[in-house]
């Protein structure tokens, strides 16, 4: 067990490279694993949740192998439709599982999904798409059990915009017989590339990123070579984190247009941001303002930036709102915020961060991913020595994220827990 201690007051400053999408890799992982030629993927970030699913996809007779930062997988040999309940249960994408093995075996006995408790995040939608392709769909001692005799096109309305439910609808599609249409379908950008990996494969995929997807059902798919995009989430956490910290730092690798939001809502508290080509710089030398944010699905303000961008605002000057929109549970970081001195309420969906001068340095506890990287960004405004625990949580959704900061000027260190404090 290992925690980071962070000590306050450094202004970020320098270069940073973003890592490919951690959100999209995961995805394309399963899709590649439809064909049953090589698929090789380049630039993937190198997280836990990227070796969580390698080891799904071995468990079920994939062929994962990596090869520094790519990783080369071949699905030809596919007969498992049950993996095992304890990888199942480490991350929410292991839901993928069910559209790859429905798609490749007609089959598929899969533990319903786990990753951070952020709050409610049903199945029903994955299931009513299958079921609309003609499998039968049922929940069995926390399984989730498919079975067909052969998939059929269909339209499918998904009824609340959902990235995996999409995904999951354009795996199980893309070598079902027919035409399949999913009407109101997530526009991200994960879904586009997801969509273009599949399609370099051989599938016949219109419309994504679209209000409608179009999926002409192939017989087979073929091996290619992908690159994921820019790691959009990373990218808006360093330039918040330059932002809070005062800092001038210039963000690499990045889609700007995936980033309109983050960039508009940070000029409006006075940051100064530069577009680039592929680069975005964010310069704050000066307290910022406090703006009102509502989370959304995209292109709105994403949700796995809004603890970042809580804890610049609990620092800014007046009073900001957060409206929480997609997930109901995802406040828990601000209890820790208010130990290091936050002001900050939260009426159901909505969170008033009244700024303070400062925060000072306590111990807290990361509870999911972003809340982790919150926290640390936390650490680095505030006065004194911050501990953030739980950091297991950080690393499965950044690549090299203490290094990176680091390199930037943070006063970071990773240490060992005792058994004494874990037992805490």
């Amino acid at each position: 067990m290992t925690k980071f201690v962070v000590t306050g007051g450094n202004r970020l400053q320098g270069c940073v490279r973003i890592s490919g999408s951690k959100n999209s890799t995961l995805a394309l992982m399963f899709a590649a694993a439809l064909g049953k030629d090589d698929v090789v993927l380049t630039n993937i970030p190198l997280n836990s949740d990227v070796k969580t699913v390698a080891e799904i996809l071995k468990s079920i007779g994939v062929r994962v192998d990596f090869e520094g930062q790519s990783v080369i997988i071949n699905g030809k040999d596919i007969t498992n439709h049950q993996p095992p309940y304890e990888l199942v249960r480490r991350i929410r994408a292991s839901i993928y599982t069910v559209g790859l093995l429905l798609g490749r075996l007609g089959l598929a006995d899969v533990a319903m999904p786990g990753g951070d408790e952020i709050g409610t995040r049903p199945v029903d939608l994955h299931m009513r798409g299958f079921q609309t392709l003609g499998a039968e769909v049922s929940i069995e001692h926390g399984q989730m059990v498919c079975k067909s005799l052969g998939l059929r096109g269909a339209t499918y309305y998904v009824n609340k915009v959902s990235v995996g439910a999409t995904i999951n609808m354009m795996l199980a599609a893309a070598l079902a017989e027919g035409t399949t249409i999913i009407d109101n379908p997530a526009k991200e950008p994960e879904v586009v590339d997801c969509a273009i990996l599949l399609n370099s494969m051989g599938a016949k995929i219109r419309g994504a990123g679209t209000a409608s997807i179009k999926i002409e059902g192939v017989q087979s798919l073929h091996g290619c070579e992908h690159t994921p995009i820019p790691d959009r989430i990373e990218a808006g956490t360093f330039m918040i984190a330059a932002a809070a910290t005062g800092g001038d730092v210039q963000v690499s690798n990045v889609i700007t247009e995936h980033l309109r939001m983050v960039i508009s809502k940070l000029r409006e508290t006075g940051a100064e941001i530069i577009e680039g080509d592929n680069d975005i710089r964010v310069i704050s030398n000066h307290r910022l303002k406090t703006v009102d944010v509502d989370t959304g699905v995209y292109p709105g303000f994403a949700t796995d930036l809004q603890a970042p961008f809580g804890v610049l605002l609990s620092q800014a000057e007046g009073t900001g709102i957060i409206c929480e929109t997609v997930f109901d549970n995802r406040f828990r970081y601000i209890d820790e915020l208010r130990r290091m001195g936050a002001d900050i309420k939260v009426e159901r969906d909505t969170a008033i961060f009244r700024g303070v001068e400062r925060l000072s340095g306590a111990p807290v506890v990361a509870t999911d991913i972003r809340a982790g990287v919150a926290l640390v960004i936390a650490g680095m405004m505030a006065e004194g020595v911050t501990e953030v625990s739980g950091i297991s949580h950080i690393e499965r959704g950044y690549e090299r994220f203490d290094e990176k900061l680091k390199d930037l000027g943070a006063d970071l260190a990773r240490v060992s827990e005792s058994l004494e404090e874990v037992k805490a």
